[in-house]
């Protein structure tokens, strides 16, 4: 038990700096892919069939392709290719990107949850499409996905472990650990903290969801 703290204490700075690596990486990444998601979502969804089509590309191409071959693309195809790109926009774009797939048939299973007679009603009254999406469908989509939005988080979360791990090598939670471990050789005791940082963030992630789905479920 001793041996645990010891690690903790004599190596914390690089605990610390690992963990908020790890959570600017999943923030900003979750902020593209709600972004992302949305937009590709309302396309999926659009009356128009060039936009249907595009939009299930992409989430078929993000979705079908495992998260470290396009971090190799993100990062070594395109240095590769000239494109001057560093690591953190190699792993925010490409774990950004890769979530927004899902979020979008999350969020398109949402919109139609929402009742086909509201959308009627609003294009009756002279709403445009796009409008009637924005004001009327949208939001009570987010309100139904909000659970599925929880676990995709966790998702991105745990995802965050293969950027550090993969080419790109950011200094996150993972990578700061293996240095530990190399340095100390004590594996058991280093990972353990690494689950526990890990731990922290998604249980984080799960309590603020679960306020945001009692304070914004929809009363039926």
């Amino acid at each position: 038990m001793s041996g645990l703290w010891e690690v903790l204490t004599e190596h914390l700075p690089e605990f610390s700096s690992g963990f908020f690596v790890t959570f600017r990486l999943v923030a900003i990444s979750f902020v593209i892919a709600m972004v992302v998601g949305t937009l590709v979502a309302a396309m999926r969804v659009a009356p128009v069939r060039w936009l249907n089509v595009v939009g299930g590309v992409y989430v078929e191409f993000f979705r079908n392709i495992p998260l470290l071959v396009l971090l190799i693309i993100a990062f070594a195809g395109l240095r590769r290719a000239g494109v001057p790109i560093n690591g953190w926009v190699a792993g925010i774009g490409s774990l950004g990107l890769y979530t927004a797939s899902y979020i979008a048939e999350a969020l398109r299973s949402g919109v139609f949850a929402v009742g086909r007679g509201q959308i009627d009603a609003a294009l009756s009254l002279g709403l445009s499409y796009p409008r009637t999406l924005r004001r009327i469908v949208l939001p009570q989509a987010f309100r139904t996905v909000i659970p599925a939005l929880a676990s995709l988080i966790i998702a991105m979360i745990k995802n965050s472990a293969i950027v550090g791990a993969s080419i790109v090598a950011l200094p996150d939670l993972l990578k700061e650990s293996r240095q530990v471990q190399a340095e100390t050789f004590q594996t058991n005791e280093v990972f353990f903290w690494a689950a526990v940082g890990y731990l922290v963030l998604t249980l984080t992630a799960t309590l603020a969801f679960r306020y945001f789905e009692s304070r914004f479920q929809i009363r039926r």
